[in-house]
């Protein structure tokens, strides 16, 4: 690992000058442009390991709206934690990998039956590169059209759901919902549910689809170290894709959210949680859910941001 430097902040913006695409930099966290943990704005993917895209979009939510402005929110709150490798990890991801802030998905929203192959388009295109995507959204319907186009690219994956709700209620061919895409993923192919988990549920669901459950409640008493081992036994090699929803964190912890559920996971065991998964086939990623209306001194945002980060460790823990 390297030494974090400093820069002139005067004639710096490394959301625009970064002068290496790799390591940490310390800058103001109040000031510059908003891109992900100060990663260089940029449409270009020569040797970009990972791009990092924001879907804005929040037309599918059940509860309060408001998830269309969670990436800018994640961004703002990760210049917060950009100046130093993560704690305690013990590399800095960025060193590993070449991070860009890819900007957001582009689509109009007064076209929705448009917006899903929108995403999966955008989605096509990074992962065409040969690169990863880490996506910021946005409500949890984005999953959807994300998994089409890791599936086409890996073939069904296993599926890391970190969750409250479990968000596969049964649908209509063509309808649009943040609860009901993992039941169209499954219908398609997409996962193999069998080699999935979903962790962290605390709502009642007559359909699971086959998915393995680890509620709540056994996180709490088993503890995030046993429950990752559970998890790595269950997915073991194959390819998979971790869906981090905000709301599986307890909203003392996470207000900021459409569908808040109590008795939910604090943000130490979300962590010590992903930090166990390390050795998984981790080939896409998000985080969702994000709604800062609600949010309470930025603390969701902030969580969500570190949570982020804490992927990116992973997926770079798979590469080492």
């Amino acid at each position: 690992m390297t030494e974090t430097t400093s820069v002139n902040p005067v004639a710096c913006d490394l959301a625009f000058g970064r002068p290496d695409p790799r390591g940490s930099i310390s800058e103001p966290s109040y000031g510059g442009a908003l891109s992900f943990m100060r990663r260089r704005y940029t449409k270009d993917l020569s040797g970009a390991d990972v791009a990092v895209m924001g879907v804005p979009f929040d037309l599918t939510v059940s509860g309060r709206s408001g998830t269309r402005l969670g990436p800018r929110a994640v961004r703002a709150a990760s210049s917060h934690i950009a100046w130093s490798a993560p704690w305690p990890w013990a590399f800095d991801p960025f060193e590993m990998l070449s991070v860009v802030d890819y900007g957001d998905c582009f689509f109009d929203p007064g076209y929705p039956a448009q917006v899903p192959e929108a995403i999966t388009q955008a989605a096509r295109e990074v992962l065409a590169q040969d690169t990863a995507l880490l996506t910021l959204g946005g409500d949890h319907f984005i999953t959807w059209p994300l998994l089409k186009a890791h599936a086409e690219k890996h073939g069904p994956l296993s599926l890391i759901q970190i969750d409250a709700h479990s968000d596969t209620w049964s649908d209509e061919p063509g309808r649009i919902d943040h609860g009901t895409m993992l039941w169209h993923a499954v219908r398609e192919g997409l996962v193999l549910p069998e080699r999935s988990v979903q962790v962290g549920i605390r709502t009642h669901n007559p359909e699971p689809l086959g998915f393995n459950i680890i509620d709540a409640r056994e996180v709490h008493r088993s503890g995030p170290e046993a429950v990752a081992a559970k998890v790595r036994a269950i997915v073991g090699d194959a390819k998979t894709y971790l869906t981090f929803d905000i709301d599986a964190l307890d909203p003392s912890a996470a207000p900021g959210t459409g569908t808040p559920v109590i008795g939910g996971l604090s943000t130490w065991q979300a962590q010590e949680f992903l930090r166990g998964l390390e050795g998984i086939t981790l080939v896409g990623m998000d985080m969702v859910e994000v709604a800062p209306a609600y949010d309470v001194a930025e603390i969701t945002a902030l969580a969500a941001a570190t949570l982020a980060c804490d992927l990116l460790c992973l997926y770079a823990a798979g590469r080492r």
